[in-house]
């Protein structure tokens, strides 16, 4: 039996007892990691359902990719960059497939026993009013503090030194 599972972006073809090199999956040597992905699954030449199908295979080391140079120039700017890269890959083997995933069970949505008045939603009624009751407070201390200093000496307007524009078409 054959199957082709996704995983990391990429598509593999995968039997039992076959090894493959993938993006970097978290576990150490040893552990069981069950591919869920399931795009097909066959046995010979006839097709079979995926619904549910899954793949368990075993990690048998983590290790990294051979290194890549990245080297970037730009012609009579004296621009030269080189940098390397190692991509970090995880080896399977492939246990078994045709698994069955475990279904997620949906729990019943529990019944209302009364009004919910002990935790208003973000948003609700009475934060709104808290929020509206608190501005006009400060604005009027710090117009108070205005009206105070105003009173021991105001200072005089200076007079607009600008002169008025001439009216057009006259």
């Amino acid at each position: 039996m054959f199957a082709i599972v996704r995983t990391g972006g990429k598509q593999y073809r995968v039997a039992a007892g076959d090894k493959i090199v993938v993006e970097k999956l978290a576990g150490e040597a040893g552990d069981t990691v069950t591919l869920d992905d399931v795009l097909l699954a066959g046995d010979g030449g006839e097709l079979k359902s995926t619904d549910g199908l899954t793949v368990s295979a075993e990690i048998v080391a983590q290790a990294k990719g051979e290194k890549v140079i990245v080297f970037k120039k730009r012609r009579r700017h004296n621009y030269r960059r080189k940098k390397g890269h190692r991509q970090q890959h995880t080896i399977l083997k492939i246990v078994a497939i045709g698994g069955k995933k475990a279904e997620a069970k949906k729990a019943a949505p529990a019944k209302d026993e009364g009004p919910k008045a002990e935790a208003p939603a973000k948003g609700g009624a009475d934060t709104a009013v808290e929020a509206k009751a608190e501005p006009p407070k400060k604005a009027a201390a710090t117009k108070a503090k205005a009206e105070d200093k105003t009173t021991d000496a105001a200072p005089a307007k200076k007079a607009s030194t600008k002169k008025p524009a001439a009216a057009k078409g006259e």
